[in-house]
Order: C-alpha cells, then sequence, then structure tokens
C-alpha cells in the first residue's frame, strides 16, 4: 500500500528524531516522560502488558521500564518503519510491530497499560483511536497520554502561537533539513483538541479521568485514562 503523506514525513525524519526531540525542548521531554510514567506508579501490575501506541523509536516505553520495571510484554507499535528501525538499538525487550493505530492487528483486551507520547493528534480520527485503546485494554487498563494540546492560557497560547513557529521550523531545518516537518509540528498543536476537549472525548467513550498533570506551564499535559468496567 503507498505511504501517506505523513507516514512518509515521519520516516524521513527518523534518523534525527532523538536528537532533535531533546534538543528543541532543552531535553525537557525526557523529564515530561518521567513524570508521566510516574502517574502510573502504584497502579499498574508488576507483570504487566504494555503497548507503547505511536510508540516512535520506544522512548516512552524504555522510561516506563527504566521508572517502573521491566514489563512481562513490552510492544512498540508505530506506522513508521524507520522509527521502528530505531527501537531494537535501545533495547533488547522492546518488541517493534509496524500498524495502524486505529487498527491495530492485537485482539481485544491484549493490554493492562498502553502508553502514547504526541501520537494522538497525529491520528486522522482522535474518537477513533480512542476506540481501539478501548478495545485493547483489559478491565481496569490505563491509557497515558502525554501530548501538546491546543492551548488555552496566556503563556501556552504565547508559545504556540508566537514563540514555536518562529524557533521550532527555523531548528529543525538547520538540523534535519526538513523545515516543513518541524512546520507540521506547530500546526498540528494549534488544530488538535484541548486538554479538557480531550478529556470529555475520553469520558464519552467510556474512559475515566484519573489524573492530569501540567508540564512546563502547559506546553504539555500528561492525562491517565482508566477503562471503565461495563456492567451488564
Amino acid at each position: 500500500m503507498p505511504k501517506a503523506p505523513i507516514q512518509k514525513m515521519f520516516d524521513s525524519i527518523a534518523d534525527r528524531y532523538d536528537f532533535l526531540n531533546h534538543t528543541l525542548s532543552l531535553f525537557r521531554d525526557v523529564a515530561w516522560r518521567k513524570h508521566s510514567v510516574r502517574l502510573l506508579k502504584n497502579r499498574a501490575p508488576k507483570d504487566c502488558k504494555l503497548l507503547d501506541l505511536c510508540g516512535g523509536t520506544g522512548d516512552f516505553s524504555k522510561t516506563y521500564s527504566k521508572e517502573l520495571g521491566v514489563p512481562q510484554l513490552s510492544v512498540v507499535g508505530d506506522f513508521s518503519y524507520a522509527m521502528l528501525s530505531k527501537v531494537n538499538a535501545k533495547s533488547k525487550e522492546l518488541i517493534s510491530v509496524q500498524l495502524d493505530a486505529t487498527k491495530t492487528p492485537f485482539i481485544d483486551q491484549s493490554f493492562d497499560v498502553i502508553l502514547n507520547a504526541f501520537g494522538m493528534r497525529n491520528l486522522l480520527d482522535t474518537a477513533q483511536g480512542l476506540e481501539e485503546v478501548q478495545r485493547l485494554l483489559k478491565p481496569k487498563g490505563y491509557f497515558l497520554t502525554l501530548e501538546f494540546f491546543s492551548p488555552i492560557d496566556v503563556f501556552s497560547r504565547f508559545f504556540y502561537k508566537i514563540l514555536a513557529p518562529l524557533f521550532i521550523p527555523f531548528l529543525g531545518s538547520i538540523f534535519s533539513k526538513k523545515k516543513e516537518a518541524y512546520e507540521y509540528l506547530v500546526r498540528s498543536v494549534l488544530q488538535f483538541l484541548s486538554v479538557k476537549e480531550y478529556q470529555d472525548l475520553a469520558e464519552r467513550l467510556n474512559f475515566q479521568c484519573v489524573s492530569i498533570k501540567k508540564m512546563d506551564m502547559g506546553i504539555a499535559y500528561a492525562v491517565l485514562l482508566q477503562k471503565l468496567e461495563v456492567k451488564s
């Protein structure tokens, strides 16, 4: 099947993806992942089966293992083969699977925990993505989203509407020669849901919002959702 334009874009920046994530965020992305997975402490089972959805090069699942212990099963799923090709070099316990996040190949209720870092806003249909997560999670399983949501307060609006359009594409073009990819990054944030809209959508789809953690004055948020049990 032919690749979608966004899939080609991520394939094209895979070699510099981690470096640019760290550089553009001044390594704050490392702290965001750590703070996010700690929301699962004393919640996720020790024999956890984990899926890192839209997992890219596997940084989120690697952070989970470092902070909370190595899961019984740890799968990184992404539509970019070039991204996934970096996974095994980072950690031998990670299994990489190329997939569509809205139509995964796994059976119902396969995972205790699903992670998603900076991937939900790249889906064509956020609700469809959440429905697929709902299908994949075991009852009372957790879905942890780390994301750049559409800005709602003064600082985040200033950052994403004034600062980010100036320096993110500029630095991206210098280090990766792919200015359009980083123009897309800023545009995708502004076009995405706010964190409250995301919470409301998730709750309509049978999730309970357990925790929302604001990172660096609203530049990023961690949203921890739990799958509700369906009462017969």
